[in-house]
């Protein structure tokens, strides 16, 4: 029994090593994320952490907005 849980397990760390379980086509397509350059956001509205609503209308300044969405290693 031991010995084959530690079969198993050798097969896997092989596996892992050679990186086939990874492989792609170089015929993969890529597509954008997000808006383009230039183009406007859809409109939002959310609450803050202080319990207000906040939209893209209210965010908006002088000379514009810019949004940044940060994920965190511990999500």
């Amino acid at each position: 029994m031991k010995a084959g849980i530690a079969v198993l397990i050798s097969f896997g760390l092989l596996t892992l090593a050679s990186g086939q379980e990874s492989r792609q086509t170089s015929d993969a397509v890529t597509r954008p994320i997000g808006l383009a350059i230039g183009q406007q956001a859809p409109a939002f509205a959310l609450m803050d952490q202080f319990g207000h609503e906040q939209s893209n209308k209210t965010l908006t300044g002088p000379k514009g907005t810019v949004l940044l969405f940060f994920r965190s290693a511990d999500w």
